[in-house]
């Protein structure tokens, strides 16, 4: 039986009736192609099929509103060059809209280029984002583009393998729970991948680049983020706010530094590799935390989190972190690997024999005078660290690690 598919053009003007046009859709087999050529309007999908684009086939929006709405379930889209849609960001005008209930929408090898939202995906379930490659416009405010891929209320999501530059952030999710996030590469954006109030995601294998915050995850539980990589991000490689019951794990984070603070949700952005704020119950492990300006920065209450078995390398500042009470971080006998750590090995097991306490009280005297970092490394400074470990009359607490690892631990390249 041959799909019966309708697109529908949607020429609007101020108070005046919708008009629909159909466009020239070719049955071939089980797929309907849209023939090479220029189309320009809103067009809606409503009903059930496989819609494929030719290669010279263009979608132009006009700078109005939506290019495609789709109101149907169980609708492919692939292979389609959609352009110029609308930037009213409050009518979530997009290059593809999937409405409330269209479920089981496969969205394959799209490219998108405006300044709105790239898909938004509306309170709808099993969908499927792959390899899209959606751009923003790069000579508007960031606060003021759409999100490549935006995600609300919606349940079951593949997002894989997508490209996304020049966006606001680059794939969002919004109380949208178990949905897989994967193989995304996410450049020149506010957030690469921005989590709100979304449960029991899977976010593997991703990457970001030239972001001002990698992976900006808040006020979710349950998720589980590894074998990502962040690469020269500013503020934030991943930034955890009130996260809870999570797993970041062999994750490599390299090369933070500070940046603009203007649209930041937390303040303090020091080229932070990891901030955890208000976070607590998590497994941070097997990470790689190198060259940034501090490696890792935990406050507002950021307790009783495993920590061990990562890597944190040649980073400016490794560790703020201010507790109420002692944080053990090691886990079976083997703690983490610091790379200035200055303790010793005698029986050659590969864990040192000297606890590291990387927050003691120098540290905290270099937080609030910055000026003492000019004596660092000079005699005075490793006199008083010597006298503080050999005489503990007065200690605050803070973060030890009772058993550093004297190398780096072997985990998986992401």
């Amino acid at each position: 039986m041959i799909l019966s598919v309708f697109f529908l053009l949607l020429l609007a003007s101020a108070g005046a009736q919708a008009q629909y046009q159909t466009l020239p859709l070719q049955p071939q087999g089980d797929i309907l192609v849209l023939p090479a050529g220029h189309y320009q309007g809103n067009f809606l999908i409503d009903q059930p099929g496989h819609i494929r684009c030719a290669a010279n086939a263009v979608i132009d929006a006009g700078a109005q509103g939506h290019a495609v709405k789709i109101i149907a379930a169980e609708v492919s889209l692939e292979g389609c060059h959609i352009i110029n849609w609308g930037r009213n960001l409050t009518d979530m005008d997009s290059a593809i809209f999937v409405a409330a209930r269209a479920d089981h929408v496969r969205l394959l090898n799209n490219h998108l280029q405006g300044a709105g939202f790239g898909i938004w995906a509306d309170t709808s379930q099993h969908i499927e984002i792959h390899g899209n490659q959606i751009s923003g416009d790069d000579t508007v405010r960031s606060q003021d583009r759409g999100n490549g891929i935006h995600l609300f209320s919606v349940r079951q999501a593949s997002v894989t393998d997508n490209v996304i530059r020049h966006t606001r952030d680059g794939i969002y999710i919004d109380t949208s729970n178990h949905n897989t996030l994967t193989g995304n590469v996410l450049e020149d954006l506010r957030y690469g991948i921005h989590y709100m109030f979304s449960n029991n995601n899977v976010v593997h294998n991703n990457t970001t680049r030239r972001t001002r915050t990698g992976y900006a995850l808040m006020q979710s539980r349950s998720l589980d983020v590894r074998n990502n990589i962040s690469e020269n991000d500013q503020n934030y490689g991943i930034l955890m706010n009130y996260i809870t019951y999570s797993t970041i794990s062999n994750n490599r984070v390299q090369g933070v530094i500070s940046g603009s603070t203007g649209d930041s949700m937390i303040q303090g952005a020091e080229g932070k590799a990891l901030f955890m704020y208000n976070s607590v119950f998590n497994t941070i492990s097997h990470n790689y935390f190198a060259d940034s300006v501090m490696g890792i920065h935990l406050t507002a209450g950021s307790e009783d989190n495993k920590i061990f078995g990562n890597a944190f390398i040649a980073n400016q500042q490794q560790v703020k972190y201010v507790a109420t009470r002692t944080q053990e971080w090691s886990e079976n006998g083997r703690g983490n690997y610091w790379s200035d750590y200055l303790g010793w090995d005698r029986n050659s097991d590969d864990i040192g024999d000297l606890i590291y306490e990387p927050n003691d009280n120098i540290d905290r005297l270099l937080w609030l005078y910055p000026q003492m970092r000019l004596l660092l490394n000079s005699p005075a400074i490793e006199l008083l660290r010597w006298v503080q470990q050999a005489f503990p009359v007065v200690k605050s607490p803070g973060v030890r690690d009772s058993f550093p690892l004297m190398r780096p631990p072997l985990t998986e390249v992401p």
